[in-house]
């Protein structure tokens, strides 16, 4: 049965990520934001070379950030085209305001995308009925 639920999972999930509060869902089922996630891409027209004389001050910024527990975890992106930063932060304004005070946004040289993340609410069925408030 575990391994039943386990495998409906990423169905289950998708499911509750297409359907929303415009659908009548209580607002239990949508998960409380426990973290932000940033991506952040050059802007149109910007240069490498416009970048790279800012990021001396953008990683002492970042790293700042880091040891002060608003960046949780941050990695380059796969595809080379920019930086995924996963924020401690309760809303997408709390994100935003840390996001900037760090020089490449200061600069307005990247375009950026906030997700709001939460628990995986499917999650729930697996710990019984008395978990589904």
């Amino acid at each position: 049965m575990i391994s039943l639920l386990m495998a409906m999972l990423p169905i289950a999930s998708l499911a509750q990520s297409q359907s929303g509060a415009s659908q009548g869902l209580p607002s239990a089922a949508i998960p409380k934001t426990t973290a932000v996630l940033v991506i952040l891409t050059p802007r149109q027209g910007v240069t490498v070379q416009q970048i790279m004389a800012v990021m001396p001050s953008e990683i002492e910024a970042t790293v700042r950030l880091y040891l002060d527990g608003k960046i949780r975890e941050w990695y380059s992106r796969g595809d080379g085209r920019g930086v995924v930063f996963l924020l401690d932060a309760k809303t997408e304004e709390e994100a935003r305001a840390t996001m900037e005070t760090l020089p490449l946004a200061k600069e307005h040289l990247m375009d950026e995308q906030y997700i709001p993340l939460g628990p995986l609410m499917p999650l729930r069925m697996l710990i019984g009925p008395g978990a589904q408030q």
